[in-house]
């Protein structure tokens, strides 16, 4: 097949065109700026420049679409550039150039509005309820995207949920450095069961959509390892690979989310740089359960992940020990 991925700077992109050229497909890239991605057509350009994407889909049979503005900073119009209109113009595109598989790549958070999530199933997304800049401006995408679902182009969302692995920049990568400068701090007892996704897993469930869309037609499913932890236990674990000491500091969930809700509003004000050191949306994701029901996944994309955490913490252990990994933003 001749394949179309958007945002393949990013981890997840970078992972999800390797297995492409892998299994023998030609592949097409569309990005902000060169990935110097070996075997691969690149084309520069915003996901939402019409003409650029019509260059890059040109001639192909499916579209995985990664990119998007991720993050818990930025302004409500930058996330709904890329997700929204982003993705408006990548459907339509799509359409136009009778493509007949579109794999959309969404969250987990568009359907949540703060509660914990136990065996949860995959649920509407909303863009109403959902919390924060990026997670309504996905949910948004999602629906636009499964809007176009029909007979001549099959639409499957998936919605991986805390993917990570060696080069990560937005888990991993925040984790250790907040652990190197003594900032790392658990909200509540840290006993909160999460999901999370290896990146391997990840690329492979997109993969097994991109084949099964016709039988996942229409479909939201959530992807993870299937594997709920303690989110204190997976923490340490990401610190212990990297050669640091676990955190000891713990802040009652209370707290941390009146922290976040200052914090956020003394951002904005004082537009100050980078990311605050606490937000709503990150104290309900580190102070509550959110594990998911993966069996229609796996049913319907005929998908197991094949690398556990436990080996995907070996392996991002000696990938710490080889040396540093480059990674760049989708």
């Amino acid at each position: 097949m001749r394949v179309l991925v958007t945002g393949s700077s990013s981890l997840l992109g970078r992972m999800l065109v390797a297995r492409l050229l892998e299994r023998g497909d030609t592949v097409s890239v569309l990005q902000r700026q060169p990935a110097h991605l070996a075997g691969v057509e690149e084309v520069l350009g915003s996901v939402a420049d019409p003409t650029a994407v019509r260059r890059a889909i040109a001639g192909c049979d499916a579209v995985v679409h990664v990119a998007a503005k991720v993050g818990i900073v930025g302004t409500w119009a930058e996330f709904a550039e890329t997700n929204i209109v982003g993705t408006r113009v990548v459907v339509h595109a799509a359409q136009e150039a009778g493509v007949n598989r579109f794999v959309h790549v969404s969250s987990p958070s568009v359907a949540h509005s703060g509660s914990a999530l136990i065996g949860a199933e995959a649920g509407p997304a909303s863009p109403k309820s959902a919390r924060g800049h990026y997670a309504k401006s996905k949910a948004e995408a999602e629906l636009i995207a499964l809007g176009a679902n029909s007979s001549a182009m099959c639409v499957v969302a998936l919605r991986p949920h805390l993917i990570w692995g060696p080069g990560d920049i937005q888990l991993v990568g925040r984790i250790v450095e907040r652990a190197r400068q003594g900032r790392l701090a658990y909200v509540g007892s840290g006993a909160a069961l999460i999901d999370s996704t290896f990146i391997d897993n990840a690329a492979g469930a997109l993969i097994a959509a991109i084949g099964r869309a016709g039988s996942a037609a229409g479909e939201a499913l959530i992807v993870s390892n299937g594997e709920p932890r303690p989110i204190g236990e997976l923490v340490d674990s990401i610190v212990i690979a990297h050669g640091l000491t676990p955190p000891r500091l713990r802040v009652p969930r209370p707290f941390a989310f009146a922290g976040g809700w200052i914090a956020e509003r003394l951002w904005r004000a004082l537009r100050l740089d980078g990311e605050p050191p606490m937000t709503t949306f990150l104290a309900e994701q580190l102070g509550t359960a959110h594990w998911f029901d993966q069996r229609r996944t796996r049913e319907l994309l005929r998908w197991t992940p094949h690398v556990s955490i436990d080996r995907g913490i070996v392996r991002l252990a000696a990938a710490h020990a080889a040396g540093p990994i480059s990674s760049a933003a989708g």
